[in-house]
């Protein structure tokens, strides 16, 4: 997985390149707890729930199922957000897929459950790219731990940063 902040990278580079009119910033903060919310599946390590196992990490909180379920529950609350009911949906929907979509291009871990409850099977993409982040804070101090930081910021964040870039100069260009 990437670390937690890096989750966070997606619905902050598209808030960035659509600017405030587009993603108002109530949105902008949804996309990224959303994008950061399959990660509390760490949880179930302090219960006892195995890595592997359905309700583990990288499992059911990482489905298509849960990406496209959770925000569609958060669009009770879509005037918060303070955009159009559309809008809400596919922003937050985008915000929480990135965060499975980047867990399958780590070097490690089980695969991401994509289609549970369909299916247990664990899946990556085709190829892995990101170091995969060590769940001990402490070892972001060796030189493994800032690998993952580089490669986040190498992977992640650059590209995400021109495609905000982009994002904006193409909105510029278009009024």
């Amino acid at each position: 997985m990437p670390t937690i902040i890096t989750h966070a990278a997606v619905p902050i580079c598209l808030g960035l390149g659509f600017g405030k009119k587009i993603i108002p910033p109530r949105l902008l903060l949804g996309g990224i707890v959303l994008a950061m919310l399959p990660d509390a599946d760490v949880l179930a390590f302090k219960f006892g729930v195995a890595y592997g196992n359905a309700f583990g990490h990288r499992g059911f909180t990482h489905s298509l199922l849960f990406a496209f379920v959770v925000p569609l529950l958060c669009l009770f609350g879509y005037r918060w957000f303070r955009a159009g009911i559309l809008r809400v949906w596919l922003f937050l929907t985008v915000s929480l897929l990135s965060h499975s979509l980047l867990d399958s291009v780590t070097t490690g871990g089980k695969g991401v459950g994509w289609l549970w409850p369909w299916s247990d099977e664990r899946f990556f993409a085709p190829w892995q790219v990101i170091r995969v982040a060590p769940f001990a804070l402490s070892r972001y101090l060796q030189p493994s731990g800032q690998a993952v930081i580089w490669s986040e910021i190498q992977w992640v964040w650059l590209p995400g940063l021109l495609m905000a870039f982009l994002i904006f100069v193409l909105r510029k260009n278009l009024r």
